[in-house]
């Protein structure tokens, strides 16, 4: 058994029918099929819960509206308080307010922010994600086991970037990628175990709406 156990939770599909890359403009809230998954997940973990004979004990949120409006039928399965953390809030991006991100590209204007794709040059950078990540998720596992004891789980629900970019940091791979291939799907489950005397926590990745996902509009970096 796992000392303790992190879920880190994407948010369900947002209404967005201009499809902008919305990063952390205020008012994008789910569409009905993001509230669907948002209660889908939460029967998951309810499930869970009953086949290990254990609930999360605690459970944090990005403060951005997509965020809350998908942890809170989690918190009312598990009868858990969302507390709200900006720590694992989306990341920044210049492109922000924009749609059409891909063919924008082609503009000399946009031109400066490609400039290092590694750091990345148009947002907040990689590594500072998976600093501010790691601290937030740090704290909750150590409260989550000083509140539960060992084998203590506990939720995150937060963005697919600062989600994906810790999972490749945890992995040791690097943490520049292809947007396109991430593996952190509309309400997907990247679970972090903090097994005794490893230093580094195992991942596991599921995903408890597969069969929604194909119905859904998914953005890169949404």
């Amino acid at each position: 058994m796992p000392v303790a156990t992190v879920h880190l939770v994407r948010h369900g599909e947002v209404h967005n029918p201009d499809r902008v890359l919305y990063g952390r403009i205020p008012g994008f809230g789910l569409s009905e099929l993001g509230r669907r998954m948002a209660s889908d997940v939460a029967d998951w973990f309810t499930q869970q819960a009953e086949r290990t004979g254990r609930a999360p004990a605690v459970l944090v949120a990005s403060p951005l509206q997509r965020a809350q409006e998908t942890a809170a039928p989690i918190g009312a399965a598990l009868g858990l308080d969302i507390d709200t953390d900006d720590r694992v809030l989306e990341a920044t991006n210049r492109f922000e307010g924009l749609s059409g991100v891909g063919s924008r590209l082609r503009n000399p204007r946009y031109w400066p922010l490609l400039v290092n794709p590694l750091r990345p040059s148009w947002g907040e950078p990689y590594r500072a994600q998976v600093a501010r990540m790691a601290a937030a998720i740090q704290d909750l596992r150590d409260r989550a086991v000083e509140q539960d004891g060992p084998g203590a789980e506990a939720i995150i629900v937060s963005h697919q970037l600062p989600i994906w970019v810790t999972r490749l940091s945890v992995e040791g791979r690097p943490l520049w990628h292809d947007p396109r291939q991430r593996e952190c799907t509309l309400t997907s489950v990247t679970s972090l175990h903090f097994d005794a005397g490893q230093t580094v926590p195992r991942v596991e990745y599921r995903e408890p709406n597969a069969a929604l996902l194909s119905q859904a509009s998914n953005l890169p970096g949404a």
